[in-house]
This record gives structure tokens, sequence and C-alpha cells, in this order.
């Protein structure tokens, strides 16, 4: 199975019943736009943490009922992290929503020894776009959490994407470990590191999937240009999923996809115990409401 677009995957969902989400710093306009639209179209049961009057204001100004249960009241955005993360910990919520705070404040939170909720050992994010030119989603990791991925931390970045895909319903995710050429370069240690995860895919290592590496993005994503190469490979032309060689490069790619490119954009935090959704506090209803719709979405 493969989805082909955020439309696509709405559609999949109907019938199914609402998973419960916490939403961190819920007094944000956009975030409750999200929050709602989802509500309304049974994606989620949310419980929302921040600050009560202006949240309860928000909510009346977009026309929309609350229960006061809904509403946990915290002031700082600590305290509206730390309440979140106890949410999600004692299994009251199902995904974490980031709402008006920085995604550090929220993080920090997450991998506490303590209390937190972190579940791999390594978190990192994925960019989950749709867009126009492609067949099929498209899922960017990691543009926003792992600055410098050694192998060791490309293997489990790679992990938890293939897991964050088969969770969604596909049986076989295509990765494509992303370098500027199709060979070991020693001048390029990306594409020694490319080359082991093809291997270990190859072996079984990551469960059912094809990896392919070392690959160029247009050979990935492009089955003409792997033809006119002769560059033969499940992979070429038709990747799920694209392996940056670093934050830099992740990040870089997923932006030009989203803004130059015309894409919709999700993001997600994999590896803590439930998906989190960290869009920019800047960013629109509809996309912090895409981010929702894919956690939504996991199985």
């Amino acid at each position: 199975m493969v989805i082909a677009s955020f439309s696509e995957l709405k559609s999949r969902l109907c019938g199914l019943p609402p998973k419960a989400a916490i939403v961190a710093a819920a007094h944000d306009g956009h975030t409750l736009q999200a929050v709602f639209a989802a509500r309304r179209d049974k994606l989620i049961h949310p419980i929302l943490v921040g600050r009560r009057e202006e949240i309860l204001s928000i909510a009346g100004s977009l026309g929309e009922a609350l229960d006061p249960v809904q509403v946990v009241d915290a002031r700082g955005d600590g305290e509206c992290a730390a309440k979140s993360v106890a949410l999600v910990r004692s299994g009251e919520g199902a995904m974490l929503i980031k709402g008006m705070l920085p995604t550090g404040t929220l993080l920090k939170a997450v991998v506490n020894k303590e209390t937190g909720i972190r579940a791999s050992r390594v978190m990192s994010h994925v960019a989950i776009l749709d867009v126009p030119s492609y067949h099929k989603l498209l899922y960017v990791t990691d543009g926003g959490m792992v600055v410098a991925p050694d192998l060791e931390q490309k293997r489990h970045i790679l992990r938890n994407a293939l897991d964050f895909c088969r969770f969604l319903g596909y049986d076989c995710p295509k990765a494509a470990a992303l370098c500027a050429v199709e060979t070991v370069n020693p001048s390029m240690p990306e594409t020694a590191d490319a080359a082991v995860l093809k291997e270990e895919g190859e072996r079984g290592d990551f469960g059912p999937c094809v990896v392919e590496g070392p690959i160029a993005l247009d050979l990935a994503t492009d089955g003409e240009a792997a033809r006119v190469k002769r560059y033969h490979s499940p992979v070429a032309g038709d990747a799920d999923i694209l392996l940056a060689p670093s934050i830099a490069a992740g990040n870089l790619l997923g932006k030009s996809l989203y803004g130059l490119a015309g894409g919709e954009m999700a993001g997600v935090v994999l590896g803590a115990k439930v998906p989190i959704t960290v869009n920019s506090r800047g960013a629109t209803a509809e996309e912090k409401y895409w981010s929702i719709l894919i956690c939504a979405a996991m199985k």
C-alpha cells in the first residue's frame, strides 16, 4: 500500500474512532483552528493544556463549545510542557500536539529521564510532503532533530521512518539514502554510510523494506532520469522515504519541496511513546491539521 495524498489518507480514516490528543500550550488561534477541525472530522478527542481563559476565549471566537474537563490550566511554557507530557505518560493521550511554545521546551519535557516519554535512543523528525509533481507522499528525514548523524544514528533515523510508514499501512516502504553521487567516494563519507545501510536493508535488519544508496535525489524521484542514466533499482523514481545525510540537507530539501515546489507539509517527531507534532509556531492552521491527521492515521 502507498498513500498518494493527504486527502486520500483522510478518506481512509472515515469511520474510525477518534484518538485522544494532548495539546501543549493550546492558547493559540491557529493551533485551535486545526484541533477543532480535526475534532469535527472525528480524528481526535483533544485535551487542551494552557492558559484556560485564553483557550476558552479563542474557542468562543471560533464558535466551538468546550467541556471544562477538556481544559487543563497551565501558565508558563515549562508548566504546559510538563503537564502535557504527564498526561501522555499516564495514558490519557495517543499523540502530543505542540501549540504556542518553543519546540525545545516541549522536547526537554519529553526526554526527561524521570518524567518523560522517550522510547527510542534516537528521536528524529519526519517531514511528510504532498508535492503536486510527485505521485505519492514523500517522507523526508531528518531535517529537524539530529544535526550531523553518524552511521549508528542514521540506522535509528531510518528505522524510525520505516516503522512510521509501516504504522501508516505501508507493506514494504522504499527508502533512498540520499547522496550527491551513486558510488562510494572516500571524500564523501555519507556515500559509505549509504552503502552500509543498503547492505543492512538487504540483510533484513530493518524489516520489510527496500533501502537504496548511495543514490541522488533525481534518481530517487524521477524514473525517467534513472532510465536515461541506466540506474536500476526498485527505489528509482518511486522512493517513499528520503534519508538526508545531515540536518541541513534534510531541512533544505523539505522546505524547498514545501515552498518552491508548492507542496503541503506535515511534521512529526518519532521515538517517543506517542507521535509528536512540532510545527512552527508560525505555521498555518492547515499545516498543523495535516500533522494531526498523520498522527491520527498511525495504527
